[in-house]
């Protein structure tokens, strides 16, 4: 249904009469299950919900927050949705097991991760790795604020994943090094393979779940590192990052080819994996009216104790040494500082230089003391953190 759709939109043309939108659509529904058997041997729920679906991705399209509506292959996006009485329609089995009534297939079975809301409607949809997976559309709850005025800085990085004003390292987790090395044979393996062939179809299902566990495992460390951070602080400062553009291609086109390409491939990959977006997202969700975003120009070449910007005080990935002041401490943890600084307005406007009397601007001193101090935490921080940047499994409520 919804490839018909899409098929409807691009027979438009300017001097063509528009596309039937969802009302029509839904008529022209209904004739159709009429005419035909094996269409109307379908739940006509799901089948109207597709057509919904697209109706949403086009008033998206039109309003330019999400490109144009493609087509869905099979085997990549599977699903689909019901609404109504019917999706209300879930019992407990036991601890871990419940069930769900599905039109047209009946009773069925999924496990029970965690309480089913009270939702209006449900979507069930398979992976590449082959897993299905039911979601009940339901907003939760925002995480309550500490009280406790503590404001925090977060840094997003590629060794780092995320680094915290207070010291905090935290790295999202993804293969091992026999998993990076089982992926890369199989994909040669796949390269040597016959498209359409069964041994095609077998490696592409190995690949999918190698990378469905990668995937599983970022989710996870985003999770809990975003219910940390959304408990333990009033206000957080990150920075206001345009991911789409920093993860663009620079191949280039024919005529102007692009330099670096492999090198800027491998740093968009690690921008992936650290979860930068999802990590972002999670903690508006989360933590509603309390993000504050800030600029990130220059927050990794400013001194967090004299202001002073200059790239040579970055002297490695880690390691950041004043030219002025001669304050040292973790790069990351220092960019941390300057974008919580940026956040509560007491940080130097970017490029601003140190004078050449030693003094910092507005007559500030630049052997002065960080204007960002370390947040309080609370034992049970103390107690997450570890487990966060250590790898060990923290079960978040």
């Amino acid at each position: 249904m919804w490839n018909l759709a899409v098929e409807q939109g691009s027979h438009w043309r300017p001097h063509r009469k528009s596309a039937p939108r969802f009302a029509e659509q839904c008529r022209q529904l209904t004739e159709a299950r009429a005419d035909n058997a094996w269409l109307a041997a379908g739940s006509h729920t799901v089948q109207q919900q597709a057509l919904r679906d697209f109706a949403q991705a086009m008033s998206a399209f039109f309003a330019g927050t999400h490109r144009r509506p493609t087509w869905r292959k099979l085997g990549r996006d599977e699903g689909f949705r019901i609404v109504g009485g019917q999706a209300q329609k879930v019992r407990r089995l036991s601890r871990r097991l419940g069930e769900v009534w599905i039109p047209k297939v009946g009773w069925v079975r999924f496990a029970w991760s965690r309480q089913v809301p009270a939702a209006k409607s449900y979507r069930v949809t398979k992976d590449r790795a082959g897993r299905w997976h039911i979601a009940f559309a339901a907003v939760p709850e925002p995480i309550p604020a500490p009280a406790t005025d503590a404001v925090v800085g977060v840094d997003r990085g590629v060794v780092t994943s995320a680094t915290l004003s207070t010291g905090e390292l935290f790295v999202a987790p993804g293969l091992g090094p026999k998993e990076a090395e089982r992926l890369l044979r199989l994909k040669r393996r796949l390269a040597r393979s016959e498209p359409g062939s069964k041994r095609r179809a077998r490696l592409t299902s190995q690949i999918a779940r190698l990378a469905a566990r990668q995937t599983d495992r970022r989710k996870d460390f985003v999770e809990k590192a975003t219910t940390y951070l959304a408990r333990s602080f009033d206000v957080i400062a990150i920075e206001d990052l345009n991911i789409k553009n920093m993860t663009r291609s620079a191949r280039g086109t024919v005529q102007v080819p692009g330099t670096r390409v492999r090198q800027k491939a491998g740093l968009n990959r690690g921008i992936l994996n650290s979860g930068w977006g999802d990590l972002a997202r999670r903690l508006e969700d989360k933590a509603p009216g309390r993000i504050v975003k800030v600029r990130a120009a220059y927050t990794s070449q400013t001194c967090s104790a004299c202001g002073r910007v200059d790239p040579d005080s970055r002297k490695s990935q880690a390691e950041f040494a004043c030219t002025v002041c001669g304050h040292t401490e973790h790069a990351d943890v220092n960019a941390a500082k300057n974008i919580i600084d940026r956040a509560l307005g007491r940080g130097f406007a970017a490029g601003r230089a140190v004078t050449a009397r030693g003094g910092g601007p507005m007559g500030t001193p630049a052997n002065r003391e960080p204007t960002c101090r370390p947040a309080t935490r609370t034992k049970a921080s103390r107690a997450v953190i570890p487990a966060l940047s250590g790898g060990e499994d923290v079960k978040v409520q």
